[in-house]
């Protein structure tokens, strides 16, 4: 009977484990955004946006009539759309342009700098998905030269102003003219969306 509960309340132990290891980490990550200035209640909220944020792309620029005012999924079309991702541009870049303030200027432009160079060597051009990259490259870099940069002092705004700035420069903008003119370039879209979003959370623990 004791072994019989012992079993029962050890496999309710193994059950919630990975939901209990969840709860930790987004505590971590809103514990340290909030070192960034980011309201607690929004924390939540901003990743959580930019997840759903990241299957919207509202176009900005087209080469032909009445193109939708935002879509889910490319649209069929006959010559060439850019678009924002509302999760993997907007939202990331508007949370960058918040969190700028808590850095000096010229470690940031320092560090975007790098990371554009470094996207934009490792960004490939993939025909019917856009710009493509290991996710993983640009979080990385980012924390790295915000370390050096500052001497492990005030990490966190310069990881993740220049990781989202950089990513977008050197992997999206700075390769536009290597696409077709026919499709669709969603900057901050699939392609690179990973990286923007890994950066966040690396650039969180570093506060």
């Amino acid at each position: 009977m004791i072994l019989g509960l012992f079993g029962l309340l050890f496999l309710l132990f193994l059950l919630f484990l990975p939901l209990l290891a969840i709860f930790l980490f987004l505590r971590l990550v809103t514990i340290s955004f909030v070192k960034l200035g980011v309201p607690p209640w929004a924390v939540l909220f901003i990743f959580s946006l930019c997840l759903l944020g990241s299957l919207i792309n509202i176009p900005v620029w087209y080469d032909f009539p009445t193109p939708p005012a935002f879509y889910f999924q490319p649209p069929l079309i006959y010559g060439r759309v850019i678009a924002v991702n509302l999760g993997g541009c907007v939202i990331p870049s508007l949370l960058a342009f918040f969190i700028l303030r808590r850095a000096k200027l010229p470690q940031i432009l320092v560090a975007v700098g790098l990371i554009t160079l470094i996207s934009y060597l490792v960004a490939t051009p993939t025909p019917g998905v856009g710009i493509t990259m290991p996710f993983f490259i640009t979080p990385l870099a980012s924390a790295g030269i915000a370390l050096i940069l500052t001497r492990g002092r005030n990490a966190a705004p310069v990881a993740y102003v220049s990781g989202v700035f950089g990513t977008l420069i050197g992997a999206d903008l700075l390769h536009l003219s290597d696409l077709p003119t026919v499709g669709v370039l969603s900057i901050g879209g699939a392609g690179v969306f990973d990286g923007i979003f890994l950066t966040g959370i690396i650039a969180a623990f570093l506060s």
